[in-house]
Parts: C-alpha cells; structure tokens; sequence
C-alpha cells in the first residue's frame, strides 16, 4: 500500500514538473494588457457605447425638427365628377371628393383631371418648446457619456479584483502543492522509520493521512484557480483558457500615496447627477407644452381637368384624353398665420411637470445615498489598508519561525527525539503561513484598489507599477 501511495503521489508531482516549462512559454498577461483587452472586448461597455450612439443621432434629428415642413404632392385620377346637394360626412376622412353640377339625373361622363400641392408649414414661435427639448436629448447624451465611463471604470475594478483573485488562488495553489512535497517527505521518512521498527505503526497511518489530506487541499486549489480563471475570462470577454499572470503583485508592496482623489468627481457621481440633470430638463420642456404655438403656412396649388369650364350646361363638353386632365389650368395660392392653444393644455401639464420634479427629487435623493456610501467606502478602504499593512509586516515574521519550526521538528522526528503528532503540526503550521504570507500581501493590493473604486482614481491603484 505504501507503495502504491508514493507511486501515484510520484506521478502527481512528475506531471506538474512536466507543465512548469509548458506554462513558461506562455504569453505574460499584465494587469495592464488585462484592463485594455477587457475595455476592448467586454460586451457591456459595447452596449453602453451602442446606447450613447444612439443618443447622439437622435440629438441630430431633435435639432432638425425645428425646420418647417415642406410637403410637395402630384396626384392624376380618372373617375366621373357628378355631384348632389345635401350633407355629407367624410368618417375618418374617407370621403370622395368629387366636384361637378349637381345634375337631376346620374350620369358616366368620365374624364382625367390633376391636382399638384406644394405646402410649407413652420411653427415659427412655441415659447421655447423646440429649443428645450434640443436641451433634453443634449442632457441625455451627457448621461449616456457618463453612464459609459463610469461603467468603464467599474469594469476596470473588475477586472483588477478578478486578476488579484487569479493572482493569489495560482499562489495558494503552488503553497498546497509545496505543502503536499513536505507531507510526501515526512511520509518517506515515517514509512522508512516504521520498517525498521524504530517509530509503531501508527506513524505511518497518520503519516498517510496528511498525504491525502494535502492532496485534496491541493486539488480544491486547482479548482479555484479554474473559477478564477473562467471568471476573468468572462470579463476580458474571451474564452477561458490558463492565464500566466503578472509576478509583481506577490513580490512587491504598493506605494500608499497620500489621499489627493476628489470624491465629488467619481464616475458613478457624474452618471447620478446627470441623471438629475436629464429630468430637470424635461420638467422645463413639459412647462413649455401650457403656451400657445404660432406657425406660418402657405399652399401653391395647380389643377387640371377633363372637364370644360361649361359642363354645367353642356354635359357634352368633355374630354376622356389624359392629356386633357393632366395639364394643370387653374393654379392658386394661400398664405397664412395660424395661432393654436389648446386652452385646457395648461391643466394636463401642471400634474406632468408636478410629476417629472418628484422624479427629479428621486434622482436627488439616490445621488445623496451612493455619496454617501462611496464616502463611507473611502473611510472603509482606509481602515483596510492600515490592517494589510500591518499583516503585510507581520507575515514574514510567521513564516521564518513556522519554517524553522518545521525543521527543527523534522530532524527530531528523524532522530527518534519527537512524535508524529508534533511533527503533523508543525508542517500545519508551515502550510498555514505560507498561506497567510501570500494573502497578506494580495489583501494590501485589494485594499488600495477598494481606495480606488471609493474615490473614483483608477490611478491610485494601476499607477502603483
């Protein structure tokens, strides 16, 4: 059994000798390359940038409607013209518009006729209506602008925590595996002491035990460096594969620069207030639909007819020709000032505008909470810092006196000067260290990176290489 044990635990640790030079041809990922393929990529800054696209084009036509209305229109029609006295109703405008005597008897005289319009109408004053609602599109495209940078700058967060995450899993990952080389060498070392009789049997049952033990916690490792790996695949927007991460974050601490970031500029401040901004507007564009609006309108107009001018009396004189109806022969014109108020507007925009200002004051209101939960953020990231700073310094400290501990303990066990128990737990120990020295010093890292996404400086945490 036990050699069946050290065989297979062989075979473990001969296949991750054997990947170390395949990871080593590996393309380094910087954190930096990391955040330029991610703002690049990731599917949601797309579809903000698509949103904001959006905005702008309809902010291009918002400008064009205050042009007036130029309608042009040519019409050729073939039918008879007899007409009756009496009331007619056009419902929903579907009315022949036959014109001719009305005759004592019906008739199928037909002929051509032809009716070429031009119209222009321009609502030349509205009280501001058209340039307050140019204001409105103008406020959203800013919104749209903010909403996509500071959804930039969260998935720079992101993406930063996702690399960290990757970052310290591969190395807990390599700390279960240099923990499963030292339980694989106290299990020699039982195994040999147990045959020749000088250690009981017992030894190596326990010995066997950690082996397993230290391989399972290397395998749940291997399983979260996957997820992280998957998950920051995700927000890179490629496909998940092994990334090889930058070193930099486990060999060096960040510069703790003084506090400089002015709160009052975070991205997520900007899209709030703007947001504000987009609906004080439209309450202002809804005030403008209580006045009256004042156009000018003018027709030119050419018609054409089959029928002879005295077709009253003559029901002889006409022409089937189309010719004869398509050439225009009475041409008229038509120029206007219209003024139109719908008098009980102003009642309907009281409760609109009324109701647009609650909204503004909702907005208000959501801005005054994310402030200060971004304010409260900062103090907390603060506070973060000041503790990974001082677990930073402190985790050499463990891992000297866990490492010589071990040692010491090894070569009693050798000697035949301690037990197995005590040997167990100085290897825990030396495990638990290592484990300890390697977060530390990520937890720094994610510390001034919460500093960052508090005050809304990605510089803090990105310019510290």
């Amino acid at each position: 059994m036990f050699n069946l044990i050290t065989k297979s635990t062989l075979l473990v640790v001969f296949c991750i000798i054997l990947i170390q030079p395949l990871r080593a041809q590996q393309k380094l990922l910087s954190l930096k390359d990391a955040e330029q393929i991610a703002l690049d990529n990731y599917a949601g800054i797309k579809a903000k940038a698509s949103q904001l696209n959006a905005s702008k084009a309809y902010l291009k036509e918002t400008r064009t409607e205050a042009l007036p209305d130029l309608n042009i229109s040519a019409q050729q029609d073939y039918g008879t013209i007899n007409g009756q006295n009496g009331p007619l109703f056009g419902y929903h405008g579907l009315a022949v518009a036959s014109s001719g005597p009305a005759l004592n008897n019906q008739n199928w005289n037909a002929g051509f006729g032809s009716l070429y319009v031009s119209n222009i109408n321009w609502d030349f004053f509205a009280f501001g209506k058209t340039k307050e609602r140019v204001k409105v599109q103008g406020t959203v495209v800013q919104r749209d602008e903010s909403d996509l940078a500071q959804e930039r700058f969260q998935h720079q967060v992101r993406v930063a925590s996702a690399y960290l995450n990757l970052l310290v899993a591969q190395q807990l990952s390599k700390a279960q595996l240099d923990n499963l080389n030292r339980a694989i060498e106290i299990q020699k070392v039982v195994i040999a002491r147990v045959t020749n009789g000088l250690n009981a049997g017992v030894d190596s049952s326990l010995a066997n035990a950690q082996v397993s033990s230290a391989k399972i916690a290397y395998t749940n490792a291997q399983q979260t460096v996957q997820e992280q790996n998957t998950l920051l695949a995700q927000y890179l927007g490629t496909t998940s594969q092994d990334f090889l991460l930058d070193s930099a974050f486990i060999t060096k601490a960040p510069v703790i620069a003084a506090d400089t970031a002015n709160i009052n500029n975070h991205p997520l401040l900007n899209y709030y207030r703007y947001r504000i901004g987009v609906s004080d507007e439209q309450a202002k564009y809804y005030q403008t639909f209580s006045y009256p609006t004042f156009s000018l309108f003018g027709v030119y107009q050419g018609r054409g007819s089959g029928f002879k001018a005295d077709y009253a009396t003559n029901l002889n004189d006409f022409s089937s020709a189309y010719g004869a109806g398509a050439t225009p022969t009475r041409y008229n014109y038509l120029l206007g000032v219209a003024f139109i108020w719908n008098l009980t507007n102003p009642f309907r925009v009281k409760y609109q505008v009324q109701s647009q200002k609650f909204i503004s004051d909702q907005y208000k209101n959501e801005y005054e909470l994310v402030n200060q939960q971004l304010h409260d953020q900062q103090i907390l990231a603060e506070t973060r810092i000041t503790n990974a700073l001082k677990n930073y310094r402190e985790a050499p400290v463990q891992v000297k006196a866990a490492h010589d501990a071990y040692i010491q303990k090894s070569a009693l066990y050798s000697n035949g000067l301690s037990n197995i128990v005590d040997l167990t737990q100085a290897l825990y120990t030396v495990n638990r260290a290592d484990i300890d020295r390697d977060i530390t010093l990520n937890n720094l890292w994610q510390a001034i990176l919460s500093k960052a996404a508090a005050t809304g400086d990605f510089g803090i945490f990105i310019n510290n290489f």
